[in-house]
């Protein structure tokens, strides 16, 4: 696949941005359409550049949220308050503009069906975006490996996909963790992920699940220091962090 070659020899292509959607207050979805696409992997990511006018340069990395049997690819961003990149896809970007974009990059954080499982995801915050792709994937492919997500963020009104989530196909089971505010009536966790949860969620370390985290740095370290606490090998846990925003 011509898309997943070496980093230094991708080259910048132009990507056309069709619709945006609101995810949540703070988070959203940007779908293009990138006829030099070469097809992804689950859980890949691709660079995107913007260029000033004065030639000031500015790049940032997104998890693909697509699935490659869908037909338009997705990124989901979530705007940072001091970043250079997301405010201007989020606020500034419209159907019909063109960004510079490189990728499908990285072959270590991937989930393909025929890699078997059970399947194992633990998101924090924005870090769910690459799960969507792998859900997605496991649906279009007819994947039959059971697929778990456990996933935190501070409020249910924060929760990126909640809609999608709340209707997985059969074999999927979605389990929230709600650190900050929760509905009345809230029968998830109350709470960070910690040890107990992950003792309750995580298939046993002798069903060798394939296992993976993403999120903020301290997030993806915490769950991860306690997945091998609770018996799993280290070099079965693929993790993916970003900076503090989840």
């Amino acid at each position: 696949m011509a898309g997943t070659a070496v980093l230094g020899r991708l080259n910048w292509l132009a990507a056309t941005l069709v619709a945006k959607r609101e995810e949540t207050a703070r988070v959203r979805s940007l779908i293009f359409e990138f006829p030099m696409w070469d097809g992804h992997m689950p859980g890949q990511h691709v660079d995107i550049r913007l260029t000033a006018e004065d030639g000031y340069q500015a790049q940032r990395s997104y998890s693909i949220g697509s699935a490659p049997e869908d037909d338009h690819l997705v990124l989901t961003v979530e705007r940072l308050q001091d970043g250079e990149v997301s405010p201007y896809l989020f606020d500034v970007l419209e159907p019909g503009d063109q960004l510079e974009m490189r990728g499908p990059i990285g072959r270590y954080f991937v989930w393909e069906g025929h890699m078997g499982g059970p399947l194992l995801m633990i998101a924090g915050g924005s870090g769910v975006v690459p799960f969507r792709s792998m859900l997605r994937h496991r649906e279009a492919s007819g994947a039959e490996v059971p697929a778990r997500l456990l996933y935190s963020a501070r409020s249910f009104e924060d929760v990126v996909y909640r809609e999608e989530l709340a209707t997985t196909g059969d074999g999927v089971e979605v389990r929230l963790a709600l650190t900050r505010e929760q509905p009345e009536g809230w029968e998830g966790y109350h709470r960070r992920i910690d040890a107990d949860i992950l003792a309750e969620t995580a298939w046993p370390p002798e069903e060798m699940p394939a296992t993976f985290v993403c999120g903020p740095t301290g997030f993806v370290e915490v769950v991860a220091n306690c997945l091998v606490d609770l018996g799993h090998d280290p070099e079965s846990i693929r993790t993916e962090r970003f900076g503090p925003t989840g």
